[in-house]
C-alpha cells in the first residue's frame, strides 16, 4: 500500500495491554460482592481507552465472592476451593461485560473452563482475533487449573496474546519495600527488577507469576486503581505506580 505521494504507507501497531483486576476491585465500598457503580466506573475507563485504539484484554479475580486459598485454610479441599473461586471470576467477568456493552464497547468473555451457554471457551487465536477487531476480551476462570492464582493466569494470557505490558490494578500506588499500612516509612519503588522482587519476597504478585514474566521479559505495572482516571492513564502508558522489569532502580 502507498500513500498519495507514492511512498509506502506506514501503519502503527495498536498498543495491546492486559489489565489485571482483582475481585476486590469490583466491591467498591462494600465488604463483599459487586458494586455496580464501581463496575461502571471501570468499564467507562476501559471503553474510552478501547475507542482510542488500544487493544485490551482483562483478567479478573474472584476474591470479592469466594477466595479458594482462604477456604482451603479452613479445611476445604484445595482443588475444590480453587474451582469455586474460578466460578466466582466468571460472575465478575459477566458483570464487566454487561457494563462494557452498556458503554457501547463490544466485549467477549472467554473462559478457561467450558461453559458454552454463557461465554466462549478460551482459545488463544480466537482471543487475538477479537483484540484485532477492537473487542475487549475478558478472560475468566484463571488458567482452568487449581493451585494457580489469577496473577499467574494474567501473566500467562499476556504472554500468549503478545501484550506489551501487564497492568495490575490494586489499592496501593505501587510496590514498597515493606507493607505501607504497617510501616509508615516504607519506600515505594518507581522501578524494580524481577529478581529483586523475588529475593526480597515483596508481595506485589505471587512468585510463579513473577518468574513467568521474567522468563518472557513481560513488564508489569502495579498502580492504584482507586485514584480517579488511573486505569485509563495506565492503559494509555502514563508513568504511574511501579514498573517491574529487568532493570532495578528505585
Amino acid at each position: 500500500m502507498t500513500d498519495a505521494a507514492g511512498s509506502p504507507a506506514t501503519t502503527t501497531t495498536p498498543r495491546r495491554v492486559l489489565l489485571k483486576l482483582s475481585g476486590e476491585a469490583l466491591m467498591g465500598g462494600h465488604e463483599y460482592g459487586i458494586d455496580p457503580a464501581m463496575v461502571r466506573e471501570i468499564a467507562n475507563q476501559v471503553a474510552d481507552s478501547a475507542r482510542d485504539g488500544t487493544q485490551i484484554a482483562i483478567v479478573v479475580g474472584g476474591g470479592n465472592i469466594f477466595r479458594g486459598l482462604a477456604a482451603s485454610a479452613r479445611g476445604m479441599d484445595r482443588s475444590t476451593a480453587d474451582y469455586m473461586g474460578m466460578l466466582a471470576t466468571v460472575m465478575n467477568g459477566l458483570a464487566l461485560q454487561d457494563a462494557l456493552e452498556q458503554a457501547s464497547c463490544p466485549t467477549r468473555v472467554m473462559s478457561a473452563i467450558a461453559m458454552n451457554e454463557i461465554c466462549e471457551p478460551y482459545i488463544r487465536r480466537r482471543a487475538v482475533r477479537h483484540l484485532e477487531k477492537g473487542r475487549v476480551v475478558v478472560m475468566v476462570a484463571g488458567t482452568g487449573n487449581p493451585y494457580f492464582t489469577t496473577d499467574t493466569a494474567a501473566t500467562l494470557r499476556a504472554v500468549e496474546v503478545h501484550a506489551e505490558v501487564i497492568l495490575k490494578a490494586t489499592r496501593v500506588d505501587g510496590v514498597y519495600d515493606a507493607d505501607p499500612e504497617t510501616h509508615p516509612n516504607a519506600l515505594r519503588f518507581s522501578r524494580i527488577g524481577y529478581t529483586e522482587l523475588l529475593s526480597n519476597r515483596l508481595q506485589a504478585l505471587d512468585a510463579t507469576a513473577v518468574s513467568l514474566a521474567m522468563d518472557n521479559e513481560m513488564p508489569i505495572v502495579v498502580f492504584d486503581m482507586t485514584v480517579s482516571g488511573n486505569i485509563a492513564r495506565a492503559i494509555r502508558g502514563d508513568r504511574i505506580g511501579t514498573l517491574i522489569s529487568g532493570e532495578e532502580t528505585r
